[in-house]
């Protein structure tokens, strides 16, 4: 029995299949983790989402910003853009059975002895915290009410740094921020939303989230994805990037985590 975790597939499909190929990958033993933004960008938005659901309990995911950005078109909160490529998703038959399964999925796991979250967990919050909040924000999202609300007031940079009296939807924003749109921040957890070349040198008193040294959840094994310009590379212990951004022509990398194994799919073209 194995467990793999898999970074960004954004409706990529063929690396992935290719990948658990190559190591015999078997759903009625071994575990298949995403790390989030298993939808759009990609050619294949669809079929990647039947195939996660098709894989039932042999697959976990965390939600990413592309799928909370597939969610919250559906509930008619965003116009699809000419970007997306999930049309095939909303055009299909089994489009609601597809979003309420994708809609139930967590914002952070705590398993095996490994974090799952898409973007990071700011430096100010300890892995307790973490969990707390992501959890509510979970229970946000599986209330038909409250879900709706979230996803009307989702989009935005502010609040860009956590308060504790923060309520209602700033409060769901800076959270969802965190665990799926941070890159850059400081020490105290305001958030930089204005680098666009996020493999840049950051504005002054910002480092990208994982380099603090005194961040709160430092001694937590962190498996993320979100970060493309990263290209992988692991600049600190227990700091696991897996999106190695296949989709803008890079590689798609599986990790095997009881032996720290990573795995490749090299870019091939696709039509995006």
């Amino acid at each position: 029995m194995s467990t793999y975790a898999v970074g960004d597939i954004q409706g990529c499909l063929e690396p992935l299949i290719s990948l658990l190929e190559e190591v015999s990958f078997d759903p009625d033993k071994d575990f298949l983790w995403s790390v989030g933004d298993i939808v759009n960008r990609g050619p294949s938005s669809l079929e990647t989402l039947r195939f996660c659901y098709k894989l039932g309990n042999s697959f976990r995911m965390v939600l990413g910003n592309h799928d909370l950005h597939l969610l919250a078109t559906a509930y008619g909160s965003r116009k699809i853009s000419s970007s997306d490529t999930f049309q095939a998703i909303l055009d299909a038959p089994d489009r609601e059975k597809l979003l309420h399964w994708l809609q139930q999925q967590p914002m952070m796991i705590n398993e095996k002895g490994y974090i799952l979250v898409h973007a990071g967990i700011p430096p100010q919050w300890s892995l307790a915290k973490a969990m707390q909040l992501a959890e509510e924000l979970n229970t946000v999202l599986r209330c038909g009410t409250q879900s709706g609300e979230f996803f009307n007031a989702m989009y935005g940079d502010q609040p860009d740094i956590w308060d504790d009296s923060l309520t209602g939807v700033k409060r769901w924003r800076v959270i969802a921020n965190y665990l799926t749109r941070m890159r850059f921040c400081t020490l105290l957890g305001q958030l930089d939303f204005t680098s666009n070349n996020t493999s840049a040198i950051p504005p002054d008193g910002f480092l990208p989230w994982f380099r603090h040294e005194k961040r709160l959840s430092k001694n937590a094994k962190i498996i993320f994805g979100h970060w493309a310009a990263l290209e992988g590379r692991i600049e600190k212990e227990n700091i696991f990037p897996l999106d190695t951004g296949y989709v803008w022509g890079g590689r798609m990398r599986l990790m095997d985590i009881d032996t720290k194994e990573f795995f490749h799919r090299n870019h091939t073209s696709v039509n995006l």
